[in-house]
């Protein structure tokens, strides 16, 4: 009978788990930018990204998400007319910056920075 010869391969496991580490190490800083007008966001996170750049981070993005639409309706009148109704939305744009291996620097720099109001910015440690 011949025997089969089989070689074992290395796990993907191991290969996931490097991966993970490699992650694991390399801090990273996330930042979400919300705002109603998206004029006035692009230029907030364009104002984000050069302060970033001038202490040389590294950055992914920005990364538009989709856009949240709020919609409501309302009676035009206050009594019998219920046919008579306005509708109103509010549209919310979002964006992701991540920025690679942050030196206490940079969030110092992040922090001191104003943006214009309608602009929230939520910051993540990932």
């Amino acid at each position: 009978m011949a025997e089969s010869t089989t070689k074992k391969t290395p796990s993907r496991k191991s290969s996931a788990k490097t991966a993970k580490a490699a992650e694991a190490a390399a801090a990273k800083l996330r930042l979400k930018v919300r705002g109603y007008d998206h004029k006035v966001l692009d230029q907030s996170v364009k104002q984000i990204i050069d302060t970033a750049l001038r202490f040389d981070a590294v950055i992914v993005g920005p990364v538009p998400l989709p856009t949240d639409i709020r919609k409501f309706t309302v009676n035009a009148s206050t009594f019998i007319y219920k046919d008579a109704r306005e509708q109103f939305e509010i549209r919310t744009h979002k964006r992701i910056i991540d920025i690679l291996n942050p030196t206490p620097k940079i969030i110092d720099a992040l922090t001191n920075l104003s943006l214009p109001s309608g602009v929230s910015v939520d910051v993540k440690m990932l």
